[in-house]
């Protein structure tokens, strides 16, 4: 396959070229070698839920060994992975709730509250009591009942009235309106077990239920504790692409989902004594960039450009320039580490709920966030000399 037909974007076709003559593998060649790809597994007719199986549907087996059928396994199989992206968009919601938590009891020190505005309409969602109460106080009781909404056992998730009262009305009437976060992911979970819920469409509905417990419970909690502590975006401009990558300053990419990690980062790389470890070491500065929806956080709220999306992570390292690349949790590539080892990259993990073998891990702690982040970007910094100027390109584009 020509680079042209992998990607229209010129800087990521130049360093496909590149990665041949690296002698490189991306994620490109690796599906190459995948084609054809499984067309159980692509129409979800594939079941491997119970030590019975697996079993696929064919004309030839028209039905499970249990005995389920297609509509049952391809709804199974379905909800499922909405259970699974449910649990990782939430689960990042509760480490924003718990960050947040800290935050108003003073226990984690470089966060603060900077949108009060926000606090105070997210705190009357919540039924909390304003009056003459400090922002403490309000963002104690705003932490706690966010915390709860992953596993109440009774009543609905308080963010669903948000929603428009004839939305609220359909939902109720088809039963689908989350309870708690937690619990419809479970839900799902012993549903789709062997011998449980085998009736499509009751299944659908389940799945329905568990997507709104996501983006009405978890991604919201998330999106609104976060501004909450990191501000508000408004419109910026900003830059995007490989080429936001300099040649002369050490480039620092942050990448994955939760801001927690970036923001510190961003502040990190102002510290004076970091800066002139930089230029101790040959560097005339720091160049923080963003992959992923990391990448979007940094955007929106401090205009730091975006190296790249999910698929450009690997051409990142491929550059050559690239001191370190810091991830914390979803969408990161396992290659990471295999393709740093053809150049001088330095892949820091930092949550103890994804790790990488071959990769550096620092565990971020939120509760001494900035001197967590000092020391990943001293990691970084520490690199700078090993980079080989051979290897360097930088697209221009």
């Amino acid at each position: 396959m020509e680079e042209k037909q992998k990607a229209v974007d010129k800087a990521s076709q130049e360093l496909l070229k590149k990665a041949k003559v690296d002698g490189v593998e991306t994620a490109w060649e690796r599906l190459e070698r995948q084609i054809p790809q499984c067309g159980f597994g692509k129409m979800g007719i594939c079941c491997r839920i119970c030590s019975m199986g697996p079993c696929r549907i064919t004309k030839k087996a028209e039905f499970g060994v249990c005995g389920a059928t297609v509509d049952t396994i391809v709804a199974r199989n379905f909800i499922r992975m909405i259970a699974g992206g449910a649990a990782a968009h939430s689960d990042h919601g509760r480490a924003a709730a718990e960050v947040f938590m800290a935050t108003a009891e003073g226990k984690a020190p470089g966060y603060r509250i900077k949108d009060e505005k926000k606090l105070l309409q997210v705190a009357m969602d919540f039924g909390v009591e304003i009056g003459p109460r400090s922002i403490e106080e309000i963002a104690k009781d705003v932490g706690r009942i966010a915390l709860a909404q992953f596993g109440n056992q009774k009543g609905e998730l308080l963010f669903i009235k948000r929603a428009p009262l004839k939305r609220q009305e359909i939902w109720r009437k088809l039963g689908v309106v989350p309870r708690a976060i937690d619990r419809e992911i479970v839900e799902i979970m012993h549903r789709t077990h062997m011998g449980v819920d085998m009736d499509y469409e009751n299944l659908l509905l389940q799945g329905s239920r568990c997507a709104l417990a996501d983006g009405w419970g978890g991604s919201m909690i998330a999106t609104e504790l976060q501004d909450i502590m990191f501000g508000t975006p408004v419109p910026t401009l900003g830059k995007a692409n490989l080429g936001v990558l300099k040649e002369d300053e050490v480039n620092i990419i942050v990448h994955g989902h939760e801001p927690l990690l970036s923001e510190m980062i961003v502040i990190a790389v102002s510290d004076k004594g970091l800066l002139k470890l930089a230029e101790e070491k040959g560097a005339k500065g720091i160049n923080i960039a963003g992959i992923c929806c990391t990448a979007n956080e940094l955007l929106m709220r401090h205009g730091i450009p975006i190296a790249g999306n999910m698929l450009q992570q690997e051409l990142a390292i491929l550059t050559g320039a690239v001191e370190a690349m810091v991830v914390d949790v979803q969408c990161i590539m396992q290659s990471l580490p295999v393709i740093a080892q053809c150049f001088h990259t330095e892949i820091i993990t930092t949550s103890s709920r994804a790790k990488i073998p071959g990769a550096t891990h620092i565990q971020f702690d939120e509760h001494n966030a900035l001197a967590s982040a000092k020391e990943i970007v001293r990691k970084g910094i520490e690199k700078f000399p090993k980079r080989q100027k051979e290897k360097v390109r930088i697209p221009k584009e």
